[in-house]
């Protein structure tokens, strides 16, 4: 028995899952399919972008959540960076993960206030709450101070072209053999290279469909 497969986590995902599936897609942002990409894709447009998607669910699937918890169990994170909680449905897997390591530390940054707090809420409803430090703001500022010595994990799922950017933030805290996990990775083609080229540092290959899992060298 672990953590994310008893209660309250597991009837809690289940719930939190559903609801996912019954509200509007980010069609309902009023924004056209252009018109996103072409936000998704700019370093100056991701805040007006985040802003119309404020209420609408981006949760990472169940198969990327427990890839999330599995990577974190197997490495025996203790100290995780999340980028962009959302409702902190991955928040949750990485801190189940913490929970059956024996504990530790996750920070996670998102920008848009009413999704924090309703992230806290699922984390306190989930008994994960005590693990996780949550930060507001624009994560280039949020990120840039008072990080821990050392880092196990990374996930990025916030805004794709700041990808590159946040990384560079915490790279020199990465402990070797540390895991870095990137969602909707071939957005950001620029994070992409740098990752992928043999010189940054980094073990890289995509995973599943559009996911980057890197190692630290």
């Amino acid at each position: 028995m672990t953590t994310l497969t008893t209660a309250p986590l597991a009837p809690l995902l289940d719930r939190l899952f559903e609801e996912a599936a019954a509200a509007p897609g980010p069609a309902a942002s009023g924004l056209s399919s252009d018109e996103r990409m072409r936000l998704i894709g700019s370093k100056t447009g991701y805040i007006e972008l985040y802003g119309r998607l404020k209420d609408l669910w981006l949760p990472v699937s169940r198969e990327a959540g427990a890839l999330l918890y599995m990577l974190a169990r197997s490495s025996r994170a203790s100290v995780i960076v999340e980028f962009g909680t959302s409702f902190g449905i991955s928040t949750l897997y990485l801190a189940a993960a913490l929970r059956d390591n024996g504990g530790g530390r996750l920070i996670t940054s998102e920008f848009e206030p009413s999704k924090l707090a309703r992230a806290r809420a699922n984390l306190t409803a989930g008994g994960l709450i005590d693990l996780v430090e949550m930060r507001e703001g624009d994560a280039l500022q949020t990120l840039s101070t008072d990080l821990p010595e050392t880092i196990d994990l990374l996930f990025l799922d916030g805004a794709k072209p700041l990808y590159r950017d946040i990384l560079e933030l915490v790279e020199d805290r990465l402990r070797p053999g540390a895991l870095v996990v990137a969602d909707n990775a071939d957005v950001s083609p620029e994070y992409l290279a740098h990752v992928r080229s043999p010189a940054s540092g980094y073990l890289s290959t995509p995973f599943a469909e559009d996911i980057e899992l890197s190692m630290r060298m």
